[in-house]
């Protein structure tokens, strides 16, 4: 079950943010609550125990931001920029991301809880202890990119590109569906199910040129 604010374990020295978010800016102990930023640059920044909560943040350049110990909750971000991110212990609740680069991102032991996920860019990013749960992925493209220990418990995949990603223990079978636009002769190195094959075979056969008749 995802934690709630109490839980956490700095929650009682949070403190609002004073001033701005800026560029390269280092943020430590802050709670941003019920607050939207338009166009922000927060390139380089480093985010260390704080909490986003019930924050929308549209068209900015957040890439080679840093988070590390850090709680969102209802986040929305819309046409950010998140290339080359780094997200360390991270847990995201109830949030969404529509249109975001974060292609070439290292993701390690992040947890996404009832998250909308809709186009995007995980390229050459690196994924590891990940869990989508009673997530929606919808054009989620993680061509390229090296995935280690992912799971997808409860979510739903809806034309997700693997082409020429690494696989290692990654386990889609607590899926609901599992939509694969691209990319399947990389799924070495996942678990599916018997069901989840089934519905996988024609799009198998095209990928391997087999023509299958009766």
């Amino acid at each position: 079950m995802p934690r709630e604010l109490h839980d956490l374990p700095y929650a009682a020295y949070l403190e609002p943010l004073t001033g701005d978010l800026g560029r390269e800016g280092d943020y430590d102990g802050v709670h941003l609550k019920d607050v939207t930023f338009d166009e922000v640059n927060t390139v380089g920044a480093r985010f260390m125990e704080t909490v986003f909560q019930q924050v929308t943040i549209n068209d900015s350049r957040m890439d080679r931001s840093r988070y590390n110990d850090v709680w969102f909750h209802t986040v929305r971000w819309i046409g950010v920029n998140l290339a080359e991110s780094d997200w360390f212990d991270a847990e995201i609740i109830s949030s969404a991301m529509s249109g975001v680069p974060m292609f070439g991102s290292r993701v390690h032991q992040v947890t996404f809880h009832n998250c909308k996920l809709d186009s995007v860019n995980l390229r050459s990013a690196t994924l590891r202890n990940v869990t989508f749960e009673d997530c929606l992925l919808r054009e989620v493209d993680f061509a390229g990119g090296t995935l280690k220990e992912v799971t997808f418990p409860g979510s739903e995949l809806e034309d997700v590109r693997f082409d020429k990603a690494q696989l290692t223990k990654v386990d889609f079978r607590g899926a609901r569906t599992l939509g694969i636009a691209d990319g399947l002769e990389s799924l070495r190195g996942a678990t599916i199910s018997m069901s989840q094959l089934l519905d996988l075979a024609p799009r198998m056969a095209h990928a391997l040129g087999i023509s299958v008749r009766d």
